[in-house]
C-alpha cells in the first residue's frame, strides 16, 4: 500500500535520497562508474530539492510516493517544457523509483497524477528524456509515449544518448 501527494519542503532529504539511490540501482550497468559518481552525492541532490521546493515555481509539479511507514519511495517532477525545441507544452523532469518498490503499480500511479496536474496548468501534451539503453523508457511506451527525437547528453566525463518520448495529448491517461 502506498500514497502519492504533493511534496513539501519537508520532503527534500528523502526525495534526495531516492533520487541517489535510484540513479545508482537504475543506471549502474549504463552509466559509467566514475561518471555515476559525480552525480550521486546525497548532500548536493538534498540542497537541489530544497532549493526547487521552496522556490514555489507556480508551473512545477512535484509528487512524492510514500510507504505505509510514509517513507517517501518515488517521486515525479515537471513543469514547463525546457528546451522549446518541441511542440509540447510540459515536461517530465525526473520520476524515480526505489528498485525495491519498483513493479506494484507506483510508477503508473506517479504519472497519472503527474499528468491530472499537468492538465490543470494547461499542459495537454508531455515530453520526457530517457537513456536510450535505459530499459525503463518500455514504461511511457507502454502509457503511450512515442519517441521523438534523440540526441547526447554529457554525464559526468562521459556522453550518453537520450531519447525524447512525447504524448501529444494526455487526456487518455487520467481518464
Amino acid at each position: 500500500m502506498f500514497n502519492v501527494r504533493e511534496a513539501t519542503v519537508k520532503d527534500a532529504e528523502e526525495v534526495a535520497k531516492v533520487h541517489v539511490d535510484s540513479w545508482r540501482s537504475t543506471y549502474k550497468d549504463l552509466v559509467k562508474e566514475e561518471d555515476l559518481a559525480q552525480e550521486t552525492s546525497y548532500e548536493n541532490r538534498k540542497v537541489f530539492w530544497e532549493t526547487i521546493l521552496k522556490s514555489q515555481l507556480t508551473k512545477q509539479i512535484l509528487y512524492v510516493a510514500e510507504n505505509r511507514e510514509h517513507q517517501v519511495v518515488g517521486f515525479v517532477s515537471g513543469g514547463p517544457e525546457r528546451s522549446k525545441k518541441f511542440p509540447y507544452e510540459g515536461e517530465i523532469y525526473a520520476i524515480y523509483i526505489l528498485e525495491e518498490y519498483q513493479g506494484q503499480g507506483i510508477g503508473k500511479k506517479l504519472l497519472t497524477s503527474f499528468m491530472h496536474k499537468a492538465m490543470e496548468m494547461d499542459y495537454e501534451s508531455i515530453l520526457v528524456w530517457v537513456l536510450t539503453a535505459n530499459p525503463s523508457s518500455q514504461f511511457y511506451e507502454y502509457f503511450g509515449a512515442k519517441p521523438i527525437d534523440a540526441e547526447e547528453i554529457t554525464i559526468g566525463e562521459g556522453t550518453y544518448e537520450e531519447t525524447a518520448y512525447g504524448w501529444d495529448d494526455v487526456r487518455p491517461l487520467i481518464q
